[in-house]
């Protein structure tokens, strides 16, 4: 086989973080995912990059986030899959929505596709350059559940979290394309069981998701916490490889 043919047999899987996570989120994913034969791509997203300023996080926009990943896929030969985790979900549903000819597959990891106008963060002041981290029990309380991460997991993740930009997490999503509902998806669930998220995958309240109108979608459950890259990265990973497969 040429060089040539071998590039454009490759399977790239983009793995897109959620908020305050950048590529090493996926540092424990990644070599199973090279072990199976594919070529992750792991993205730390602007405004996200360790350094960045306040002021700078202010500027960067939901835009800026579907740009990025958009001109990351376009510069791939072959086969490409989206992989978002959490407020990653909307990003990649973006890129999808744009391009949805090019998209083998959507993973959506405990998250899914927002319907056209919803925002993740829609109660954060206009006026708020960026959205912390918060303290563990107010992620909690919030719905984001912390099993299977010990002490030395949060603590990792404490320092390494950039906080995510204002404007990306209260934007509203923008999808127009009904050729997105067609890509096939995968919903990996962790922190809620397939069971009861396919009975709240709807339009409406709570959750304003497209997921119950995905044309071709594949329910998987990978009980945990809502991070489970850091908690089961190595059966994520399996998740992942099967999803391609």
């Amino acid at each position: 086989m040429t060089t040539n043919e071998s590039t454009e047999q490759a399977v790239h899987v983009v793995l897109v973080p959620g908020f305050w996570l950048g590529a090493w989120a996926w540092d424990d994913v990644v070599p199973h995912l090279e072990a199976a034969g594919l070529v992750p791509h792991a993205v730390t997203l602007p405004g996200l990059e360790p350094g960045t300023t306040t002021e700078d996080r202010a500027r960067v926009t939901r835009d800026d986030h579907v740009d990025a990943v958009a001109r990351l896929v376009d510069g791939l030969d072959g086969r490409v899959v989206l992989v978002g985790h959490s407020g990653g979900g909307t990003v990649v549903q973006q890129v999808a929505d744009r391009d949805p000819g090019r998209i083998e597959r959507v993973v959506y990891v405990d998250t899914g596709p927002l319907v056209d106008g919803a925002s993740l963060a829609p109660d954060l002041p206009a006026d708020a350059a960026e959205l912390p981290l918060p303290g563990w029990d107010e992620v909690g309380a919030d719905g984001s559940s912390l099993d299977g991460l010990d002490d030395a997991a949060l603590a990792r993740f404490r320092d390494r979290a950039v906080p995510t930009p204002g404007p990306v997490a209260r934007g509203p999503v923008r999808v127009t394309n009904p050729e997105r509902l067609r890509v096939p998806a995968t919903a990996v669930c962790c922190s809620i069981p397939s069971a009861t998220l396919a009975e709240l995958a709807h339009p409406g309240p709570p959750l304003h998701t497209e997921l119950g109108d995905l044309a071709d979608l594949t329910w998987v459950d990978l009980p945990t916490g809502h991070w489970p890259m850091f908690s089961r990265p190595r059966d994520l990973a399996a998740v992942l490889v099967d999803a391609v497969s």
